[in-house]
């Protein structure tokens, strides 16, 4: 089973920005109450000044702060792998490379962007930082780099989530933020869903409006989001401009990429750093697969249109493939991915035929994320198995064409706080 380490010199000093190589531009977010273009200003109450010129940024390469890069040297470079005994258990052609975002502090890809979005606030003079969680992946990411960078922190979780997956909002404790079950009666967004309906598992889009009305109604505390915004993808690009370095190291490039899809923001850092060669007509076969939930199907069955980020109506109306900011998504164990839009300029890539995307049920993911981890030694998170499920049916196909592709996925968490939905799969109570 190689696996492909590069040094910490060779964390990458710039992120890629992919907006300047989109097919068109991408359409301007627009103001809750005006519904005209949103200008920079509306999104200071929110956010700092540098990510708010990231947010809009046209330069292709945005400089990595050096304080952020000794902040990534506690676990990045991340180890590329190529999976050569699951090849043969698939009885595949082709060959299958994982760049595993596991490694990382709190155990998924989110430090990525909660470390310079930490760092920005800090330089600007904000003493606290409010966000969302669903699986918890994110608001433990984000707790973690509050407490590395001095800020303090609260993160409104998805209530199904924060009874169902306890550790995570342990781990955030233990960062020291303060972990809220989402909706709650501490505002106003949360009286009012509650209010309609008091039994509510709670939504992301619900927890957003939380933690942004939290956001505005202090003046030394801003908002931090983990998924959908531009800025959040430019920090993951992180993820695939390291994996071209490993896979030139291999002597391979990939014909397919994969990653699973909630907001976003893990499929865009493993696929806009290749899909550059594409957009640019130097690979045009090349092709990016994002794997999402039947239950919250945002670009497999969602509508392109101008949403609401959250379920109140706070955030700016965004263009995205939505289910609609008020869908309630079913309590599935993959947290990660119920959200009822999809990020910008993934909806964009999409609607333009860069990219596909498909859908599974939780039994699918949960029998492929099994084999995996028998296979492997790792066991993957929920919102990851959907990238081994969408892998698994890409070999099948290599298989059954005879066509030696070369497949590369993101493992974007490991499951060691899952270990409640993987004992309800093997109980047989996924449904």
């Amino acid at each position: 089973m190689p696996i492909f380490f590069l040094n910490q010199n060779d964390i990458p000093t710039h992120y890629y920005n992919v907006l300047p190589d989109l097919p068109k531009p991408l359409p301007p977010p627009l103001h809750p109450a005006t519904k005209k273009p949103l200008q920079p200003t509306d999104l200071a109450p929110l956010f700092p000044r540098a990510l708010i010129q990231q947010e809009m940024a046209q330069e292709r390469e945005i400089e990595i702060p050096e304080e952020v890069r000794r902040a990534y040297q506690l676990y990045r470079p991340s180890p590329l792998i190529r999976a050569r005994r699951l090849e043969i258990e698939l009885d595949t052609p082709a060959k299958i490379y994982y760049k595993y975002e596991g490694v990382s502090p709190t155990g998924s890809h989110k430090p990525n962007t909660a470390l310079p979005q930490a760092y920005y606030n800090r330089q600007a003079g904000v003493r606290r930082l409010t966000t969302e969680t669903g699986a918890g992946q994110w608001g433990s990411a984000l707790s973690f780099a509050c407490n590395y960078f001095g800020l303090a922190c609260t993160v409104y979780m998805v209530k199904s989530s924060y009874a169902g997956k306890p550790y995570r909002r342990v781990m955030m404790n233990l960062f020291g933020a303060e972990c809220i079950p989402s909706p709650s009666p501490r505002t106003e967004a949360g009286k009012k869903v509650l209010a309609q309906d008091p039994e509510t598992p709670g939504s992301l889009g619900t927890a957003i409006s939380e933690a942004v009305e939290d956001a505005a109604k202090h003046d030394d505390t801003k908002y931090a989001l983990g998924s959908v915004l531009n800025h959040v993808l430019l920090h993951q690009t992180i993820i695939g401009l390291e994996a071209k370095k490993q896979m030139e190291m291999a002597g391979d490039e990939p014909d397919i990429i994969i990653g699973c899809h909630g907001g976003g923001s893990n499929f865009a850092g493993i696929a806009l750093p290749f899909l550059r060669d594409k957009l640019s007509g130097k690979r045009p076969k090349l092709r990016a697969i994002a794997a999402e939930p039947k239950s919250c199907p945002s670009l497999t069955e969602g509508r392109y249109e101008y949403d609401f980020g959250d379920t109140v109506g706070l955030t700016p109306l965004l263009l995205m493939y939505t289910l609609g900011h008020d869908f309630t998504p079913p309590a599935i164990h993959a947290g990660g991915l119920r959200y009822h839009g999809a990020a910008p300029i993934v909806s964009l890539l999409h609607k333009e035929k860069i990219i596909e995307a498909v859908a599974y049920d939780q039994q699918e993911i949960f029998s492929a994320a099994m084999a995996f981890a028998k296979n492997q030694g790792i066991v993957p998170a929920p919102e990851s198995a959907h990238a081994i499920k969408a892998v698994f049916d890409e070999a099948e196909r290599c298989k059954q064409a005879g066509a030696a592709k070369t497949i590369l996925f993101n493992l974007s968490g490991h499951g060691h706080f899952d270990m409640g939905a993987y004992q309800d799969f093997l109980a047989g109570n996924i449904h």
